[in-house]
């Protein structure tokens, strides 16, 4: 079996293991996402855990954002939802977070 410590460092930036996400549970969500996944490599578990962190560093700048426009220091669930309004790179997840803004129509659509 391949060890996926040199992978590891190349996608956490030096850094080898312990990983910021749990790649058990990654790999588990991997598995659970169809029934036709049958085997998933040591390594890919580590690339989705480095996207889930930047992803997760991606919204939180662009919902700061929103805190701060707001005149805020402590980021709610309305700033997250008006980020992903805002932000055409995250309309999959519109659904999720419909119901926790009113419709707002004056806010700006950014870009990524």
């Amino acid at each position: 079996m391949r060890q996926a410590g040199a992978y590891s460092k190349l996608v956490s930036g030096g850094r080898s293991g312990p990983h910021a996400l749990p790649l058990a549970r990654i790999k588990k969500i991997m598995k659970n996402s169809s029934e036709e996944v049958k085997m998933i490599s040591g390594e890919a578990p580590i690339v989705f855990s480095k996207a889930c962190e930047l992803f997760i560093e991606e919204l939180t700048k662009r919902a700061w954002a929103m805190t701060l426009q707001g005149k805020r220091r402590t980021m709610q669930r309305e700033d997250v939802a008006s980020a992903v309004i805002t932000t055409d790179l995250f309309d999959f997840l519109i659904t999720l977070v419909s119901d926790s803004v009113p419709a707002q129509e004056s806010l700006p659509v950014l870009e990524p």
